[in-house]
């Protein structure tokens, strides 16, 4: 008689567990589509903002392009390259590498470059640099990855991709100078 009170508990937390199993099913098969609509425009968005000045007609993510792990571009994870149209006609790419070498970390970030070998912007995905001096790599805390728009190999020369208190053309971040050389790294890696 005493295993009633137990059976019927477990009856009990049994159809509930159902009853709620159910909901979140029902759930997941209301909102998957606007949830992957959300998804792809969010990924849309956070491509923007290496692509400045280039017009194209394209869906930047949907020439999605993934090089498997070992490669030559910065990183040791899978790389991924976004290829952006004009029409048929290529105008650009968007990199999504690793600066190994920051301070707290690794730093990704997307390097856009244009059919010339050009810059056209960096945004920086994730980092874990320290606040108020590192993390001015963010564009919504600094122009700082402004400067590398328009340059390419050949401008400047290889010597001058560096901090300019290390010989080079680009400024560094008042206070920080490991995060800046690993991300002026990253970006000469993969115009290379």
């Amino acid at each position: 008689m005493a295993d009633a009170p137990v059976l019927k508990s477990g009856l009990t937390l049994a159809v509930i567990a159902a009853i709620c199993t159910t909901l979140v099913a029902l759930t997941y098969q209301v909102t998957r589509e606007r949830i992957a609509d959300n998804e792809q425009a969010w990924l849309e968005q956070s491509l923007q903002p290496a692509l400045a000045g280039l017009f194209f007609d394209s869906g930047v993510s949907e020439s999605k392009v993934t090089i498997p792990a070992p490669h030559d571009l910065p990183g040791s994870s899978d790389a991924v390259i976004y290829r952006v149209y004009s029409g048929d006609t290529p105008v650009a790419a968007l990199f999504v590498v690793s600066a190994r070498d920051g301070y707290a970390g690794a730093i990704r970030l997307l390097v856009g470059i244009d059919v010339d070998g050009a810059v056209t912007g960096i945004h920086v995905l994730a980092h874990r640099e320290t606040p108020g001096l590192g993390d001015r790599i963010e564009s919504t805390k600094s122009d700082w990855t402004m400067q590398f728009n328009g340059h390419s190999l050949g401008n400047p020369q290889a010597s001058g991709w560096k901090i300019k208190r290390d010989g080079g053309e680009f400024d560094q971040l008042t206070g920080a100078s490991v995060t800046p050389r690993a991300i002026i790294k990253a970006i000469r890696e993969t115009l290379i």
